[in-house]
């Protein structure tokens, strides 16, 4: 059975530093995704605004971690699937459109459907709470 708490934390982790780096450097990390080297200030302010989201994810996942078996943890492990689910797809389809992508596109494209699986089989393993 996998394990939930440690999907959490990882997800905590992963999110925590995809969230500072787009609230802290939007450039760059738009370069090391998309290969852009000089990003229109409004994809900056839409970088950082993700950047916020994914601070919400991690302190989330953070705190679910100490609420086994309750229904919004469930909850979060669908949610966090379809997040991971929808990152890897969107961001692999810009990698098959754009002329040219970063470096890091095509590990964080597999990166995000390793936990898009995890988070599937942890939700389907978990119990949801009355």
């Amino acid at each position: 059975m996998p394990s939930v708490g440690k999907l959490l934390v990882a997800t905590a982790l992963l999110e925590l530093g995809a969230g500072l780096g787009l609230l802290a450097a939007p450039a760059l990390v738009v370069m090391l995704l998309l290969g852009s080297r000089d990003p229109a200030p409004d994809t900056l302010v839409v970088a950082r605004v993700a950047g916020a989201g994914l601070l919400a994810i991690a302190l989330v996942c953070r705190l679910a971690r100490d609420d086994p078996g309750s229904r919004s943890r469930h909850g979060l492990l669908w949610g966090i699937f379809v997040y991971n689910l929808g990152a890897s797809v969107v961001l692999a389809l810009a990698g098959c459109m754009l002329e040219s992508v970063g470096v890091a596109l095509w590990p964080v494209v597999v990166l995000h459907a390793i936990m898009a699986a995890w988070c599937a089989a942890s939700a389907r393993t978990s119990t949801a709470g009355a």
